[in-house]
């Protein structure tokens, strides 16, 4: 059974960022092969893992549509069809493979995405011994039940007022639509200052979340999001990746 990783928090806090590291880490300890979910439809995932997505899941009924209407699936059921398709837009690499929710092509809604995004996961994710899922921002995939239950969820949040009040909303959240986690772990990214602020400590505390990390404002992964370098090329000193791996050995324990 795969263990499920999934990072939610506002736009802009560096949650992809932060899945393609959590995504480079599993990789580099030996946790592999990894099925890496781009569920942002304005997310960029691929490139910071160092590939390219040529086909999502947005545009999977639409391109099924044309083939069907053109006669082309002849002898191919619909559900075949649209499995095949799936198939067409995992992007494999030697340790991860990458599957993209992308946007909606034509007269498609998000609605729809995400069902055929909940279908492939479920068609493919038990052949990962991990999958981590970058989210939209908020919690709306997990709300739609892309999976049944994440195993470690991740909410990011910068260290201004606002971006902690924002993890206790999404932890708020979380409790309304009953959505299921085994571990929670809140993050705060682009820290200028070595303690954590007294109001996530609290927090942690107070909704009993199992981890508290606080992550420096990086230099070398600033200039790698600058240059959009692929973040597999990380340093394996670099201070965040030696954190993430800290988080990791604990929130992966079976």
């Amino acid at each position: 059974m795969s263990h499920i990783i999934a990072i939610t928090g506002k736009g802009g806090v560096g949650k992809t960022t932060l899945s393609a590291l959590i995504v480079t880490r599993l990789i580099a300890t030996g946790h592999t092969p990894v099925l890496a979910v781009d569920a942002d439809p304005n997310s960029c995932l691929d490139a910071s893992l160092g590939v390219k997505a040529e086909h999502t899941i947005g545009g999977v009924r639409e391109e099924a549509r044309e083939i069907a209407g053109k006669g082309m699936a002849a002898g191919i059921s619909k559900q075949e069809l649209l499995e095949f398709k799936i198939g067409e837009s995992l992007v494999e690499a030697d340790d991860f493979d990458l599957i993209a929710m992308g946007r909606p092509e034509g007269p498609g809604c998000y609605c729809y995405a995400n069902s055929v995004l909940k279908q492939a996961i479920g068609t493919i994710a038990d052949s990962y011994p991990y999958v981590v899922i970058d989210n939209e921002a908020g919690l709306e995939n997990l709300s739609r039940r892309i999976v049944k239950k994440v195993d470690l969820m991740i909410m990011v949040a910068d260290p201004s007022m606002r971006g902690i009040e924002t993890l206790e909303r999404l932890h708020e959240l979380t409790n309304e639509m009953d959505i299921e986690y085994g571990k929670l772990a809140l993050i705060v990214n682009r820290m200028r200052k070595k303690e954590l602020p007294r109001t996530v400590v609290e927090l942690g505390k107070r909704i009993e979340a199992d981890h508290l990390i606080g992550l420096p404002d990086d230099e070398e992964i600033a200039d790698f999001a600058e240059k959009g370098k692929n973040l597999m090329l990380i340093s394996e000193k670099n201070t965040v990746a030696i954190k993430i791996d800290e988080l990791l050995k604990l929130g992966t324990e079976r």
